[in-house]
């Protein structure tokens, strides 16, 4: 019996995942606001009722797709950062910052209709749910890890912060990092999103006849937001 049901879930999984890359084929040729489980059942030689029994709508398998996209970047960013921690003790934050933010420039070139499904437009009609939030997570709790063991460590330089804007610094501190300066949190988010902004700004044809060296650029620009971030020595 255990053997029938081994069997049973083998074929589900193939059949699943068969599904998932017609899918992502025509999200590269149509877009997700386009994708139609009639076309992968199509594509895949299946009646639309059984491609139902694996995802009921089209929003459950975009969901799926999205929770893959970020499951997978996430891992390239922590595969990175645990690559230079292995070489021991030592290793400056600043390091594995910009280790991090080229591991995820890295992903998105290599999967660019992906990176748009969970950094582009919204889908019309559709809304995530919280069951892709753990794995949207990733790369967030990966830079406040970074930045926490350097407060932990050595410690870090906190970055100026207006009277105005403490209050929102305090609350995203107390939902994001309590133990870390509300100061840091607040940089910490704005180079987060600066540091995706200039991933979507080389994906999406932005800096066409700008940045020629994108590389460099990139990682010279991931270093100075770390700074920003107090990824430094502290000063006296």
């Amino acid at each position: 019996m255990s053997t029938t049901r081994g069997a049973r879930a083998r074929a589900r999984e193939e059949v699943t995942a068969a599904i998932k890359d017609e899918a992502r084929r025509q999200l590269a040729a149509e877009g997700a606001a386009k994708l139609s489980l009639r076309a992968v059942a199509r594509e895949l030689g299946m009646v639309s009722s059984a491609l139902y029994r694996y995802f009921p709508s089209r929003d459950d398998l975009l969901t799926a797709l999205i929770i893959d996209a970020y499951d997978s970047i996430g891992e390239a960013a922590e595969r990175a950062d645990a690559a230079l921690l292995k070489k021991g003790d030592g290793v400056a934050p600043v390091r594995r910052w910009v280790a991090v933010g080229e591991a995820v420039r890295a992903w998105a070139l290599a999967h660019p209709h992906e990176y748009a499904l969970i950094y582009g437009s919204p889908v019309p009609g559709y809304t995530a749910p919280m069951t892709t939030v753990p794995a949207a997570s990733r790369v967030g709790l990966l830079f406040i890890g970074i930045v926490r063991d350097a407060h932990q460590g050595r410690g870090v330089a906190e970055p100026p912060l207006s009277v105005e804007l403490r209050p929102e610094a305090e609350r995203l501190a107390a939902e994001l990092a309590p133990d870390l300066p509300p100061a840091v949190v607040a940089a910490l988010v704005a180079a987060w999103a600066q540091l995706f902004g200039l991933i979507g700004f080389e994906l999406f044809g932005q800096f066409n006849r700008v940045v020629e060296d994108r590389a460099a650029f990139f990682s010279h620009a991931a270093t100075q937001l770390a700074h920003g971030v107090g990824l430094v020595l502290p000063r006296a």
